[in-house]
């Protein structure tokens, strides 16, 4: 399904949820909606369902029209599925029950489908890898078998359409990693077009297509994980996406020197004219580093995270706090005094 959303507005009296949103998605896409809460990426999901009607603009679906000021087309009569982050399971039907009933209730089922309901819900009980636990109750599952058997049930209708708000933001760490990979397999396996809202940026990098940022009700960047990630256009994108560090300066056409160390020459990896113009550098943690050597910006080291495979430094600056991600191969402790400086092994210009 292919969705075209135009100047989209909603409003709740005074406060402006959404404010002139415009997005097209493409049939098939993964799309992921990221931001922090309260940016207005639930309320623009809740628009595309049917459960709330825009205030101002259109949201099309294959061409027509389903939400406007005017008129707003309910969920029923929109061929979605939808996944909740309360997964949302009936506590007296099994798992093949609730695959069924999506089956024989959904009013978008092809009417072939519906007569071999009991075929189909074996064939989704594969694929969501819960054929040996259809008997079981909800109360007798876990939360990832759970999850699974909110997706089952969502994509039993093959839908056109899949909406997901926050469905892992419940599971714990390690069962989070692993679902990201289930729903890779599901969106390759149906070709569904997904929109799926979340507030975490690893998600939504390691499984979208494109990904939108939005913040206080607006779109601030679109574009492949890797674009938002490496190319971050403005300061909010930077800091949520990256986490990078806004390090201010001077801009000499494509050089930047930092403020503290003014005597350093960075390169120009892409970053925005918007970036520019605020005369700072975006620095994500892993494109610094630390060294004892008196040449970079001075700084002191306030917190030491060890992560295993990496050590995360928190330093202190004259012009501010900054994060750094090093290797193993660098040691500081806590109060050392430090040089805080671009990598001169990272390549830049490669990663454009």
């Amino acid at each position: 399904m292919s969705i075209c959303i135009k100047e989209v507005g909603r409003t709740f009296g005074a406060f402006t949820a959404l404010d002139k949103i415009n997005l097209i998605v493409e049939d098939g896409e993964f799309l992921a909606i990221l931001g922090p809460s309260g940016c207005g990426k639930t309320t623009l999901l809740r628009l595309l369902a049917g459960f709330d009607a825009p205030t101002a603009g259109t949201i099309e679906m294959d061409g027509r029209i389903v939400g406007s000021p005017r008129h707003s087309l309910p969920p029923e009569q929109r061929n979605i599925g939808m996944v909740f982050q309360s997964f949302a399971l009936w506590p007296h039907m099994n798992v093949r029950k609730h695959i069924e009933f999506s089956l024989l209730h959904h009013q978008y089922v092809r009417t072939a489908l519906k007569k071999e309901y009991k075929q189909r819900t074996d064939e989704v009980l594969r694929m969501i890898k819960l054929q040996h636990f259809a008997d079981r109750m909800p109360a007798e599952l876990s939360g990832g078998q759970k999850q699974r058997v909110a997706l089952g049930r969502a994509i039993a209708p093959q839908p056109k359409l899949l909406l997901m708000d926050e469905p892992l933001s419940s599971l714990d760490a390690e069962l989070r990693i692993a679902m990201r990979g289930e729903l890779q397999d599901i969106h390759r396996l149906t070709g569904a077009t997904i929109i799926y809202v979340t507030h975490d940026q690893s998600e939504a990098l390691a499984m979208a297509d494109r990904m939108v940022v939005m913040n206080r009700g607006t779109v601030e960047q679109i574009g492949t994980p890797k674009e938002i990630y490496m190319h971050p256009k403005t300061d909010f994108v930077a800091r949520f996406v990256g986490k990078a560090n806004l390090i201010k300066g001077t801009w000499t056409g494509k050089t930047f020197s930092p403020d503290e160390a003014p005597d350093s020459r960075w390169p120009d990896p892409g970053v925005s004219e918007l970036l520019k113009k605020q005369a700072v550098y975006p620095a994500r943690p892993e494109q610094l580093a630390l060294s004892r050597a008196s040449s970079g910006i001075p700084a002191t080291v306030t917190n030491v995270q060890y992560q295993g495979k990496e050590i995360h430094y928190t330093v202190r600056t004259n012009g501010g706090i900054w994060r750094v991600d090093t290797d193993l191969s660098q040691n500081y402790d806590m109060g050392d005094s430090v040089f805080l400086k671009l990598k001169s092994t990272y390549d830049l210009s490669a990663e454009m």
